[in-house]
């Protein structure tokens, strides 16, 4: 099984994850759960409640059933595997687990997502679980999904709910404005780095300021030469306006200078050294800092950024500012809508104004790739259609048309 850890975790309260409701949170809090930071020991400490713990744990079931917990992901995609954590949960922890998601639109409701009615889709069959452990299940299911529901059967402790994949944003959200195409939520990863001693390089993509040192990206010391780097893939082909170099917390740790180099994968191989062009040449960055510096590189479609850092040293966040090219803009429509489940794909076509006959013409013509067999559909309806509404779902797909 591929290492999916590597991947981000989407249910991170880091990137915006929230624990919706649960059936039971007796000892301890469902909060807990999505906490970044790995569990601790709370050994030998007593509440008024029982043994306390860094986690969610429900009282002893004396009935038939089984405690649950859903979790809206801090960014929705597809879920490649998932650890339940149940470390120093030893004589408490759940016999077996089970973990079913669903998609939502943007603006649900706690009421809607707790709505019986919601068909939820089982990810992670009912499966024995551990002890002490981080228990590992893959997921096969490459549908977009918004929220988990972690089902404990019976009853018990788990300390962290880790929902690793790859974020698929929402193309609707990007249309017609700047967006910070290197933001995790984005959709953006961090492929690469040359060192990693302290902290995570995937930190300086994540939401908001750093609170320490500890929530950036931080190297150690160079007694050679060279310089630290990494390489963020782009959440679509783009072109950059403005980097945000943020150095925040770092005072006596951050680096010298720093440039921006960019790659288009989408034409050259982005390990060839000759297929990388200079974004940003190397600039001074001052200490505890946010510098936003304008780009004016080649206009040329980027779809890799390495940034350098010079030679060594902390970054809090990165930020690359620009807009999605029209191919990039018709690449995220094109994977969010095949990827969307079939219930979700259906409503946002319906409400666009399509019939749900006409709508589920489009959702079965998926997987469609370059757009091309869903593309093909409308314009076989279209004679049944009013022209603007043909339009707006064009643009649904492939951006609007500037």
């Amino acid at each position: 099984m591929t290492d999916f850890t590597d991947l981000v975790d989407m249910a991170s309260r880091k990137i915006g994850g929230r624990v919706v409701s649960t059936n039971d949170e007796f000892f301890v809090e469902k909060e807990n759960l999505i906490k970044p930071e790995a569990p601790v020991s709370c050994k030998g400490i007593s509440g008024n409640r029982g043994g306390v713990y860094d986690g969610w744990e429900t009282r002893r079931r004396r009935q038939p059933g089984h405690d649950w917990v859903i979790v809206r992901l801090g960014a929705p995609g597809v879920i490649d595997g998932v650890v339940v954590d149940t470390a120093f949960f030893r004589g408490n922890y759940p016999d077996r687990i089970s973990i079913d998601a669903y998609g939502f639109e943007d603006g649900v409701s706690d009421e809607e997502v707790n709505d019986p009615a919601v068909d939820w889709v089982r990810i992670v069959p009912e499966t024995s679980c551990q002890g002490d452990t981080e228990n590992q299940f893959g997921v096969t299911d490459d549908r977009r999904y918004t929220h988990v529901r972690l089902n404990i059967h019976p009853d018990g402790g788990v300390a962290r709910l880790r929902v690793y994949g790859h974020v698929i944003p929402d193309p609707r959200h990007l249309d017609r404005i700047s967006s910070d195409l290197a933001a995790v939520e984005n959709g953006a990863v961090v492929v690469d780095a040359s060192d990693k001693f302290f902290n995570p390089a995937d930190n300086v993509i994540m939401p908001g300021t750093a609170r320490t040192t500890k929530d950036g990206w931080e190297t150690k010391r160079r007694r050679d030469d060279g310089h630290d780097w990494l390489v963020v893939q782009l959440a679509a082909p783009g072109h950059i306006r403005q980097a945000i170099v943020d150095t925040s917390r770092y005072i006596g740790n951050a680096p010298d200078r720093c440039s921006l180099q960019g790659c288009d994968a989408t034409r050259d191989d982005v390990d060839d050294p000759t297929a990388w062009w200079e974004l940003l040449p190397a600039t001074a960055v001052q200490p505890d800092t946010i510098h936003r510096i304008p780009v004016r590189g080649p206009d040329r479609q980027v779809t890799h950024v390495r940034l350098n850092i010079l030679p060594d040293g902390g970054l809090a966040r990165l930020r690359l500012v620009g807009y999605a090219t029209d191919t990039g803009r018709a690449h995220l429509g094109t994977r969010w809508f095949d990827h969307l489940p079939e219930h979700q794909a259906t409503r946002v076509l319906t409400d666009l104004g399509l019939t749900e006959g006409h709508a589920g013409t489009l959702v079965a013509a998926r997987p469609s790739g370059d757009t091309g067999a869903v593309l093909s559909a409308l314009d076989e309806m279209a004679p049944e259609l009013d022209d603007a509404l043909v339009t707006a779902i064009r643009e649904l797909l492939l951006g609007p048309r500037t």
